[in-house]
């Protein structure tokens, strides 16, 4: 055991956290994660994104304090935080999806970096105490096919409106953060970037885990559109995890403030969709696939690398999880919820072994 690791846990009890986009798949986990660590937990959605819902799933609207709200509307956002005086944000609300984007364009910019923009006038009134992390994407960075993978300080850009769309919210952060944050004493800020992340209660639409569940559950065979295709598998604990461990860290040194940081899997292990299914099936005995022909109807970069060596130094982090831990983790959580078993109860266990593993391999 690492003995320079201590736990996360004691800096966020009873404190005031805010997420924002809090009923989605990663908004919902964290929720879960902080009310575990005793956390006062708040959210701020337009809405309940899928169906069925990991945030209904985990009985989060029984143990959190959830307000309705559009982040466009600017008054009505910087009204709720003021009200809510919160100790932390997570600012994870987004319109996330790149095929999506191309068909709504308007609400991707207006919801993505207008959105932003209204956070960030709402935090430089803010003044309470708060500690401030914006989650990205790893598709901020212009995709010029580096294999290092891409650092904090590489090229922000983007092709299509979701990427552009991300890369603009980072002009703005950068802009506010040089303007109005480097001095403002109430106020801690970083960002956080990350890339897709895989875990239980994932329902999200043309996503492979959700739709190898959704088959697998009734016995069926999923259609795999891309069997041969690399993307860096991360579970959404370790994403997670990282965030938590930035705001910690945060909240105690000030040289951290106005930093960013990459928490991407390790970019030696970027295996093919088959890879993963192979080992889920060692949890799924009955899982089938075939491959499926289809034709991209639209743009997408080609898989961007996270390097994540900054994460490692300054904060400790790293991902910890094996691949062959993080598919057991992922296919047991979908078996115990078709097989109608306690996920409150699967989703507390996964987080204090991830925990504990944290203890013991950070």
């Amino acid at each position: 055991m690492n003995k320079r690791f201590k736990s996360i846990g004691p800096v966020f009890f009873k404190k005031r956290v805010l997420i924002t986009g809090n009923t989605g798949f990663k908004g919902s986990w964290l929720s879960f994660w902080l009310l575990n660590l005793g956390a006062k937990v708040y959210g701020i959605s337009n809405n309940i994104p899928t169906k069925p819902s990991l945030y209904k799933t985990l009985n989060l609207q029984k143990k959190t304090k959830y307000f309705k709200l559009d982040i466009k509307k600017k008054y009505l956002l910087k009204r709720k935080i003021k009200q809510i005086k919160p100790d932390f944000i997570f600012h994870l609300a987004a319109q996330s999806l790149v095929n999506h984007s191309y068909k709504d364009p308007v609400e991707t910019f207006e919801t993505n970096s207008f959105g932003t923009l209204n956070l960030l006038e709402s935090l430089r009134f803010l003044k309470c105490k708060c500690i401030a992390i914006i989650i990205t994407s790893d598709k901020s960075y212009k995709n010029l096919e580096i294999k290092r993978g891409y650092r904090e300080n590489d090229i922000i850009g983007g092709i299509d409106p979701y990427s552009a769309s991300k890369g603009a919210a980072e002009l703005i952060i950068k802009s506010y953060i040089k303007n109005y944050f480097q001095k403002n004493k109430n106020l801690k800020i970083c960002v956080a970037r990350a890339g897709n992340v895989i875990g239980g209660g994932d329902w999200s639409n043309n996503r492979l885990v959700p739709d190898c569940a959704k088959s697998w559950s009734k016995g069926k065979q999923v259609k795999i559109r891309n069997p041969n295709s690399t993307r860096p598998w991360q579970h959404v604990l370790e994403a997670l995890g990282g965030y938590l461990l930035l705001a910690k860290k945060l909240k105690f040194d000030k040289r951290l403030n106005g930093e960013i940081f990459n928490f991407g899997p390790n970019t030696k292990k970027n295996l093919k969709v088959i890879n993963l299914i192979e080992t889920m099936r060692n949890y799924w005995p009955n899982a089938i696939w075939k491959k499926q022909k289809t034709k991209k109807q639209f743009y997408e970069s080609r898989l961007l690398k996270l390097n994540s060596n900054k994460a490692k130094l300054k904060l400790g982090w790293r991902c910890i999880l094996t691949f062959n831990e993080t598919a057991k983790m992922v296919s047991e959580w979908y078996r115990d919820y078709y097989g109608k078993k306690s996920i409150i109860e699967k989703s507390k266990k996964d987080i204090l072994y991830y925990e504990k593993l944290m203890k013991e391999r950070l």
